[in-house]
């Protein structure tokens, strides 16, 4: 199984794009660090607004939250 970014590799791509995670919390409607929430525990909602924003999906970011052994997806729709 792919390890998961490092959360400072997470924030460097985030401002790189030019929208810093405290800005994108913002943008989304959240406080300035609610956002920083995903990069240290699970939160569907989150990760998908933070991996938006890279033009990625939220389980190439964090492919143990998503993915089982054998790469099966996990559901997270609940």
């Amino acid at each position: 199984m792919s390890n998961d970014w490092h959360r400072a590799d997470v924030i460097a791509a985030l401002k790189k794009t030019g929208i810093p995670l405290a800005k994108l919390s913002r943008r989304s409607g959240y406080s300035t660090g609610t956002l920083a929430n995903a990069l240290v525990r699970p939160w569907p909602k989150g990760e998908r607004i933070i991996a938006d924003a890279l033009n990625m999906k939220p389980e190439e970011i964090w492919p143990s939250r998503y993915l089982r052994d054998h790469n099966e997806r996990v559901d997270i729709s609940n």
